[in-house]
Parts: structure tokens; sequence; C-alpha cells
């Protein structure tokens, strides 16, 4: 194994990054490679059965939707899959491809990695140095014979990935779904309580128009994403269909021995595979964009909710104290009132006397001594039928 002060400068490397996940992490990651296994198995079938070979856009058309549902592969894994079938087999099952959506470094010794079981924060320790790919793809997920691997594509003795990363992660402004946590915790009752000046209802009222311009503009953003995703799906399919039409001009050309015009269909052939690839990933981002609207859009519907109840909570107890209020200062003002001297007269007597005063009527005090007074009753008539 080569040290890191020792990789070639000059050849192709991969910096290595050895896993330590625990049990529910490795449960995924396995999962992730059984479920890596069953698409290759998917994509060979579809081949076969429709005739498309390694047509990246016609296995696409065909196997994307089959592969999703029957292995819950992340959109992007699948994707990078459909060219993955030759240098899978070479590799004997034992390695992934990953992007940067796919596998992100989130600190100095951890990295969060996508799996069929969703995001694993993994942490890792540096292992020197492998022998790279040509960096076909950004980074590979290795099964060894102990464990897990993660081998970023380098330029020895210069880790953009590492440095990249946190920087994006120390200079990245507030997102949408921070800002509605922040607006969440604004209304939480100890924010409020804790918010200067006394109108409580004005903070409540101020938090509950900042969550409505949040719902709008996550509508928004939905309705964008939406939009973005009609356009990108209508010129997919466009590719696939021109793909299909495509396939057997140039059997035909092949076959009339016109190899001018079977070269300029592969050339047109190659020509819309590479459209396709930047349109599938595309199409991933956008996808993600509208998780994240959907996500953001409830989120941000029961921060609203929840500030409504906060206003109406506070409208009651401030009515409450009001009312309060008002009576206490009726009592004061009533103070040469028969009862108000009744009750003073009650306690300069209870003062002299030291026996308290009586204590109030209550109905749920007379409902109390009326249950204790027939069970009573009932106990007296059970003794005397006992002795008799």
């Amino acid at each position: 194994m080569l040290s890191m002060s020792q990789s070639p400068r000059n050849a192709p490397s991969a910096l290595r990054y050895r896993l330590a996940p625990d049990s529910a992490a490795k449960a995924a990651l396995e999962a992730t490679f059984r479920a890596y296994d069953r698409m290759m198995e998917i994509l060979d079938e579809v081949a076969r059965s429709h005739n498309v070979g390694s047509n990246v856009v016609l296995l696409h058309a065909h196997a994307y939707d089959p592969i999703r549902k029957q292995t819950a592969l992340p959109s992007r894994l699948v994707t990078l899959g459909l060219r993955d079938r030759a240098e899978y087999r070479a590799a004997q099952g034992r390695r992934l491809p990953l992007d940067d959506k796919l596998a992100k470094i989130k600190g100095p010794a951890t990295i969060s990695i996508a799996t069929v079981e969703g995001r694993f924060s993994v942490p890792f320790d540096y292992a020197g140095y492998a022998e790279g790919w040509g960096q076909s793809v950004p980074a590979r997920l290795i099964r060894t014979d102990d464990g897990f691997e993660v081998h970023y594509g380098v330029t020895p003795n210069n880790l953009p990935e590492e440095e990249n990363a946190m920087d994006t992660i120390a200079a990245a402004p507030e997102n949408f779904l921070s800002r509605v946590g922040r607006l969440i915790a604004g209304i939480a009752y100890d924010a409020i309580e804790q918010a200067e000046g006394k109108n409580k209802l004005k903070v409540v009222g101020q938090a509950i128009r900042e969550i409505e311009r949040a719902e709008s503009e996550a509508r928004d953003g939905l309705a964008a994403a939406r939009a973005e995703e009609y356009r990108l799906n209508a010129r997919r399919t466009e590719i696939e269909r021109e793909m299909a039409d495509l396939a057997p001009k140039i059997e035909g050309a092949i076959a009339d021995s016109r190899d001018d015009l079977a070269r300029a269909g592969i050339a047109r052939q190659m020509d819309l595979e590479a459209q396709f690839d930047v349109l599938s990933r595309a199409i991933d981002e956008n996808n993600e964009k509208i998780e994240q609207c959907i996500t953001s859009l409830r989120a941000v519907l029961s921060a609203l909710q929840d500030a409504e109840q906060r206003r109406a909570d506070l409208e009651k107890s401030e009515a409450a104290a009001a009312t309060h209020q008002a009576s206490t200062s009726s009592r004061k003002q009533g103070g040469g009132s028969a009862a108000a001297k009744a009750l003073r007269a009650g306690r300069a007597v209870a003062r002299a006397t030291g026996v308290p005063p009586g204590i109030p009527y209550s109905s749920d005090i007379d409902e109390l001594s009326t249950l204790h007074r027939d069970k009573e009753i009932a106990a007296r008539l059970a003794r005397l039928k006992s002795r008799s």
C-alpha cells in the first residue's frame, strides 16, 4: 500500500477512507450492495428482452422505473449504474459508483452516504492511497474482506474534497429549511414569554406574517420545480424516442454496407447519450428540490397552525387577565358595600376569638358531604342487619 507521501504524482490515484459504521449503517450498506446486484440482474433482463444491448438511453427508458420500484436504490445510483454493468462485473460486485450527491464529506472524520435505507453519517479513518481509475465517477464505495471503504479519485498531495466540503459548510447561507426551523423556534411558548416588551400578541402576529411569507415562497418554489420537472421529462421522452428510431436505421445502414450513414447515425447516438446523461442528472437534482419543497411546505403549514394556536391561547389569557383585573378593581371600588362590611366584620371576629371565618359555600363540597353521609347511613344499616 502506498503511503500518502509515497503516492505517484501523475498516475490516477484514489484516497482511501476506511469506514467504521455502526450496526445500523453496516446493515444499510450491505442492503445497498444487494439491491445493486438486483439492479444488474434487471438490466441484463431488459437488455435481452428488448434487444437494446448497452444503449444507456433505451436501458433507462425500459429499466429505470422497475429498478426503482424493486430495489429502492437512490435515483443517482440508478443513473450511474446504467453505465456500470461491465465494470461492476469486472470488480466482481465489490464496488459501487458514487458522486457528490451520494457521498459527502461532513467533517474531518465523518462522511454521509446515501443507501437504500436513507442517509447515514459514518466515521472514517485515512488509509493512504490506492490505484485510481481515471475518474469516470468521483468516488467508489468498496466492499472489502473486513468492512467497507470509500475511494475518492484525487490528485496526490491535494485533497480538494475535504477542503471544498468544509468551505461549503462554513460559507453556506441560511437555506430555506433552516429558516423554517428558525421560524418554528420563534413561536415556541418560551420564546414568546422571553420576547422583549409586553405585547406578546404583536410578537406572535409578526411571526405569523413571516411564516405566511415563507409559505408563499415554498409554494412558488414547488410550482417552479414541478414546471421544470415537466420540461425535463418531456425532453427526455424526445431523446428516448429519437434513440429508439435511430437504432434500426443504423442497423439498416450496416446491412446495406453504408458505413458512412452508419457512422453518422452512431455519432448522433453518442450525442444523444451525452445529452441524456446531463438531463438525467438534472432530473435527479430537480427531484431532490421537489422533495425539499414538499418537506418545507409541510413544515411551514404545521408552523402556521401552531402559531395560530399560540395567538388564540394568548388572546384567551389576555382576555381572562383583563376580566380579573376589572373584577378586582370593582371590588376595591365597592369596599363600602354590605357584603364588604360583613366580610371585614367576620375577619375581625376571627382575630378576636381565634375561630376562623366560615368556609364559603361550594357545590363540590356539599356533594362530597352528601356522599359521605349516604355511605355512613349504608354502613350503619349493614351493621344493624348483621346483628339481627
